[in-house]
């Protein structure tokens, strides 16, 4: 596996061995010694799985301590332009992210740790997201910021997504008081 540190502090790229023939493919998504070796620490405690049409944007989802989580993200299926907000106010990069494509056929895996906002946009139909949590989850420390706030200045390349009332209705990034 290959592990890339990109300019937002804590937020790391896997490249998977994949190894291919005639019946298909096999990679290995997750190896506890490997992550640790490369200073990904967490245990964890929960999976997830979602199936969304194209143009669904999820996010800018997140958990407050106690029950903030670390994902290991990838997309088994279609693909998706996912997105890390930094909301650590004592980080360099507060309030900025970072945008990364992940897809069914590139395999890439992506490590967003405790205290960053999380969204995705998919980007085909039948676009099938999984992911692992350093925590479970808990409802009174949900929380979330709009999609599209304009100090984020995020650009999903859509104007018009599918959105869910919860992310309609997100507050936006000034009105959030981080506890990270």
């Amino acid at each position: 596996m290959k592990f890339i540190n990109v300019e937002i502090e804590g937020l790391v790229i896997i490249e998977p061995n994949v190894f291919e023939d005639n019946r298909g493919y096999f990679y290995e998504s997750y190896n506890k010694e490997q992550f640790e070796k490369n200073g990904v620490e967490d245990l964890f405690l929960q999976d997830n799985l979602s199936s969304s049409k194209k143009n669904v944007l999820r996010g800018l989802h997140f958990q407050n301590p106690p029950f903030s989580q670390a994902k290991l993200i990838k997309v088994i299926q279609g693909s998706v332009l996912d997105v890390a907000v930094d909301l650590r106010k004592d980080s360099i990069t507060y309030g900025q992210h970072y945008k990364v494509h992940l897809s069914g056929a590139n395999k890439k895996m992506f490590y967003i740790p405790k205290g960053f906002a999380h969204g995705f946009l998919t980007l085909e139909d039948n676009t099938i997201f999984s992911y692992k949590c350093s925590n479970v989850y808990n409802k009174e420390s949900e929380d979330s910021i709009l999609w599209n706030d304009k100090d984020l200045n995020i650009d999903w390349g859509v104007d018009n997504p599918i959105l869910s009332e919860k992310d309609q209705q997100s507050k936006s990034f000034n009105e959030y008081l981080s506890l990270f």
